[in-house]
């Protein structure tokens, strides 16, 4: 198998004749080999080498000095920008625990001493292979989100962009003999309402990528503490969202006053929320009822957010949690980004919670997180 580019091999084996045996197999097939006698070389090696030089796969043996290969493995794996490397066990012990100790750790191959070359070269080919599907994959997921991305910030960051630039320019044109208060008032609420909706946007959007690349975890982790006051929660989340004046609608609130207390993160439950109520609110007609319920079940927290809305179709149900989702979006030209369901998704699981929704299209919705008191 000969290849036109340098493909990258890092090589980790104490053996001096086989490392070099190694060596001269996968030269001879124009792969570019990086070596290293032991788990420690082995990280050096990549810690030394910049994000386009970086091994396409690595070969290790398991029993080394200093640093072993299970341990170097794991110190693989917990480096992001060396996460995705396929990585190739050699070993002298056929036993099936070391076999599958590699495996569950996230080892690709397993080739056991001694093995010819046919069985190496394979064994490299189908790993370089497996990562360029994944590569393949994971470009065209981002190719996708791109082009939502694109979707939205020509929809809907255009959209109160415009009216924060129109109100402006009246108010820059003001006349204080021609104008009255009451007409720069409507000004300013015009400009208010466009800069609120676009820092909402990019609020999600920057909430979203915390999420999505495990940042929020790290988050959670030192930010929750317990919670006695849900009231104080959604009071704060309803206060967030659209003003009543734009989207008027009867919101109801049934919070129970002796609630067990809960160990959340707060900031993260309160967009939560919020997202919730807005999106009942962006889905229902004007002065429909919206009622939030709260009550403790299975040792934790249920929060219910029942609209009179359109209604969602079964088979959209799963669909809807998904970021930059709209059901029928073309159809019904409904603002928003698709951001918000995704983000409760994403603090629910934060919180080892659970969320369902259950819709009769035409009559309504209801969403149900539930979240643990000791999360």
């Amino acid at each position: 198998m000969s290849n036109d580019s340098k493909i990258t091999i890092l090589v980790v084996e104490d053996d001096t004749n086989l490392l070099t045996g190694i060596r001269d197999i996968l030269e001879l097939e124009n792969y570019r080999v990086l070596t290293a006698q032991n788990g420690l070389e082995g990280l050096k090696v990549l810690q030394e080498s910049q994000s386009d030089t970086l091994p396409d796969v690595i070969v290790s043996d398991v029993m080394m000095p200093f640093m072993d290969g299970f341990t170097f493995l794991e110190h693989v794996r917990q480096n992001d920008a060396w996460g995705m490397i396929p990585f190739i066990f050699l070993t002298a012990k056929g036993e099936r625990a070391d076999r599958h100790r590699g495996t569950l750790m996230g080892a690709e191959v397993y080739l056991t001493k001694p093995f010819d070359a046919v069985d190496l070269l394979v064994s490299v080919s189908g790993c370089l292979r497996n990562r360029q599907r994944v590569q393949r994959v994971q470009e065209e997921k981002v190719s996708d989100v791109k082009k939502k991305i694109l979707t939205i910030l020509n929809h809907e960051f255009r959209t109160p962009l415009t009216l924060v630039i129109a109100y402006a320019e009246m108010l820059k044109e003001f006349d204080i003999n021609s104008t009255s208060p009451e007409e720069v008032l409507t000004f300013l609420k015009g400009v208010n309402s466009g800069a609120d909706r676009l820092r909402r946007l990019v609020e999600n959007f920057i909430m979203l990528v915390e999420m999505t690349s495990g940042d929020a975890e790290k988050t959670v982790a030192w930010r929750k503490r317990t919670i006695t006051d849900l009231g104080y929660l959604v009071q704060d989340a309803y206060r967030q969202i659209a003003l009543e004046t734009e989207r008027p609608r009867n919101f109801s609130f049934d919070i129970p006053p002796n609630l067990p207390p809960i160990v959340v993160d707060q900031q993260y439950v309160i967009v939560a929320i919020r997202e919730l109520l807005d999106n009942a609110a962006k889905f229902s007609a004007y002065h429909s009822r919206i009622q939030l319920t709260a009550r403790a079940v299975d040792q934790g927290i249920e929060i219910a957010v029942q609209d009179e809305g359109r209604g969602i179709p079964a088979d959209e149900l799963e669909n809807i949690w998904q970021p930059f989702y709209q059901v029928e979006r073309e159809q019904f030209e409904d603002q928003g980004s698709g951001s918000g369901l995704a983000i409760v998704d994403h603090v629910v699981r934060l919180h080892n919670g659970r969320r369902s929704v259950s819709s009769v299209p035409g009559q309504g919705s209801t969403f149900v997180i539930w979240l643990p008191l000791n999360s």
